[in-house]
């Protein structure tokens, strides 16, 4: 398992790291455009193996050449989000840098899986989608697993319990418009709705929309890395060991709820082939308003991005 990553800023860095820490892939190759940058990230990263006992290498590098023949490319290369900005703001840019990214990937690389991280992230996934040609299953964002983290890691603070114990999803858009899924949640099997009032669920559940927006306020010089990379690692690791895991991630819609022609977050299994299958989720009719609502957002996006 040879697995790429292209942009060693905190994110690509910290997903190159975990990777190389768990062990799973053969290789990770580590690719940016800033020269001795990813050499010397992948360079200390290697002289750590001994200590963390792992043999996974790190190669960095400023070209792709190294990167050919992956099986799994993470695409984390674009501007990040400056206080006030939203993940809407990098639209222009950061679709010149994908688009660039995803040829040369596409190029060494043809019959690899995309992880989009790039923002904004639905966006983002779909122009990879397009420049690459791969077929959707191929192609993924990683949305869903960050955001439910993040609301499993606010309800945890509130109940005062372990984070594994609490079971929830997050779908749609990676952003202000996202839908966590209250109804759909339980701690140690028990409904969210049993254990708090409706006023300190909608806290948290507005909290989780501005997660992202919380950390580059407190950063003021970057956004959040250290949880975005352990879910880029998440679904690497159920794709590289065909673990078929039902991980909640920007997929192609191809009807499935309705919709079709676009990337956006839903439950999905992950397996050797990308995207196996999206799994679909009964929504009552406030849910399923809030969810249309994210798709109008990323379709305008989608349209702004002129792929």
């Amino acid at each position: 398992m040879k697995i790429s990553v292209i942009g060693a800023g905190n994110v690509g860095a910290t997903t190159a790291h975990i990777l190389a820490s768990k062990g799973f892939a053969r290789e990770v190759v580590l690719v940016d455009i800033l020269e001795g940058i990813p050499q010397g990230k992948g360079l200390d990263m290697w002289e750590s193996a001994p200590i963390s006992g792992s043999d996974t290498l790190i190669t960095g590098t400023n070209g792709y050449q190294e990167s050919a023949n992956s099986d799994i490319v993470v695409i984390t290369a674009g501007l990040a989000r400056k206080p006030g900005m939203s993940r809407e703001d990098l639209l222009a840019k950061n679709t010149e840098i994908v688009k660039e990214c995803t040829a040369s990937v596409a190029q060494r690389s043809p019959n690899a899986i995309l992880i989009i991280v790039s923002n904004p992230l639905d966006t983002m996934t779909y122009v990879a989608y397009k420049v690459s040609g791969f077929k959707h299953n191929k192609v993924m964002g990683m949305a869903g697993i960050l955001d439910s983290a993040r609301y499993r890691s606010f309800i945890a603070l509130e109940l005062h319990v372990s984070v594994e114990d609490i079971t929830a999803v997050v779908m749609g858009g990676h952003g202000d418009t996202m839908v966590p899924l209250p109804r759909l949640t339980t701690v140690g099997g028990v409904p969210l709705t049993d254990l708090l009032p409706k006023e300190r669920i909608d806290a948290i559940v507005e909290r989780t929309r501005k997660g992202g927006g919380e950390i580059v306020g407190l950063l003021k010089t970057g956004s959040a890395y250290y949880a975005p990379a352990a879910a880029v690692v998440q679904m690497c690791e159920s794709i590289a060991l065909d673990k078929r895991r039902v991980l909640p991630c920007a997929a192609w819609l191809t009807g499935e709820y309705g919709l079709k022609d676009l990337f956006m977050g839903v439950p999905a299994i992950l397996g050797k082939n990308g995207v196996e299958k999206v799994c679909e989720i009964s929504f009552n009719d406030e849910e399923k308003a809030l969810f249309m609502k994210s798709s109008e957002a990323i379709r305008k996006t989608m349209l702004e991005a002129q792929i």
